[in-house]
């Protein structure tokens, strides 16, 4: 079974940066996107950042466009996330996530990122 650990979470200032990273312990078999989601406190889990695997298109929910960067480095299966110019409200627990044709969705346990103001 393939895991994910996010890592690079942390405390930061209105206007920080942070870059988060996600490791895998494998290949996941027929992937198709690798994915940042977030999670907030009394809210649902929300789609932040999308890499396709194919062709490496990427998407952003509209608040972090602009902010937000997703990446990857294949040969090291590390999926980035570099977060700038934060604020307050991207405060939450940001989940790594591998969603695969045949095997479904894998997650990480999630790191927390708190923003300032």
């Amino acid at each position: 079974q393939v895991q994910l650990k996010e890592s690079g979470g942390g405390l930061v200032q209105l206007g920080g940066s942070l870059r988060l990273s996600c490791g895998s312990s494998g290949r996941i078999i027929s992937l198709r996107s690798m994915n940042w989601y977030r999670q907030a406190p009394g809210k649902q889990r929300e789609l932040v950042a999308s890499i396709d695997e194919d062709d490496g298109t990427t998407t952003y929910v509209d608040a972090v466009k602009g902010r937000f960067t997703i990446s990857r480095d294949s040969v090291s299966n590390i999926v980035y996330l570099q977060m700038n110019n934060l604020k307050p409200e991207d405060t939450a627990v940001y989940y790594c996530n591998g969603l695969s044709n045949l095997m479904g969705d894998y997650w990480g346990q999630g790191t927390q990122v708190t923003v300032e103001s």
